[in-house]
């Protein structure tokens, strides 16, 4: 099968993101492109990897990544989970994933911790912020983030590495967007410069199909697409 639509929209995104950053004084080469890979099959996954340029994926399911992770080209591959992951599921790719995006709780960080201790590895992770409160989604809400950063790097968690923040925002129009990523970013970097770890470099993941652009212009340091990665061409 022919895969080079993907080449064609990896180019697209990297040259929309180029254009948010210059325009904003942002620093591109702080960026990382993360492929969100539900929608993806195996062949398209291993061809972005592999041809494109694409070593950072972020899967949203246990199950789907349990049933292809043996088919996935991992050498050089980051894999994140970036879904909502309940406690019972953590100990099913404690071994499989470079980093857990979807910290949103003090009983999560505890199971997490469990689980790494018993295969000896610390564990990168992202505290999830519900950046619009929004009762459907999950993610800690923004008040809460200084104190649940605070106790995960406190010393009870010593398999868990806390290495930036992460957040969905509600759907909303580029200005909207502006506003929320902007706001999050602010606060992300308030509470990261009272942390331990404060001269590292902050992960701030926020930005995905609909939202990419005015998060790299907020300064989004790594953006987690999905459908435009994946859309195939119309056939007319």
């Amino acid at each position: 099968m022919d895969y080079t639509y993907l080449e064609h929209n990896v180019r697209r995104v990297r040259e929309d993101l180029q254009r948010a950053c210059e325009a904003n004084g942002q620093d591109l080469s702080r960026l990382t492109l993360m492929a969100a890979i539900k929608s993806g099959s195996v062949e398209e996954i291993n061809y972005l990897h592999r041809h494109c340029g694409i070593d950072h994926v972020g899967e949203n399911r246990v199950q789907q990544l349990l049933e292809r992770y043996d088919r996935l080209d991992r050498e050089g591959l980051s894999i994140h989970f970036i879904g909502t992951l309940q406690t019972n599921k953590v100990k099913y790719i404690a071994d499989k994933v470079d980093c857990i995006q979807s910290l949103d709780s003090e009983k999560l960080a505890k199971e997490i911790e469990k689980q790494c201790a018993k295969i000896g590895r610390v564990m990168d992770v992202l505290i999830e912020i519900n950046s619009g409160s929004e009762i459907s989604k999950s993610g800690v809400d923004p008040e809460d983030t200084r104190a649940l950063a605070h106790r995960i790097v406190g010393g009870e968690y010593p398999h868990l590495a806390l290495r930036g923040f992460m957040t969905m925002a509600p759907k909303s129009t580029e200005d909207e967007y502006r506003v929320i990523f902007g706001n999050t970013r602010r606060l992300c970097e308030s509470v990261w410069a009272e942390l331990p770890m404060a001269d590292e470099p902050m992960v701030m993941s926020m930005g995905m199909s609909e939202s990419y652009i005015p998060a790299a212009a907020e300064g989004s340091t790594m953006v987690r697409v999905g459908r435009g990665l994946f859309q195939k061409p119309e056939i007319v």
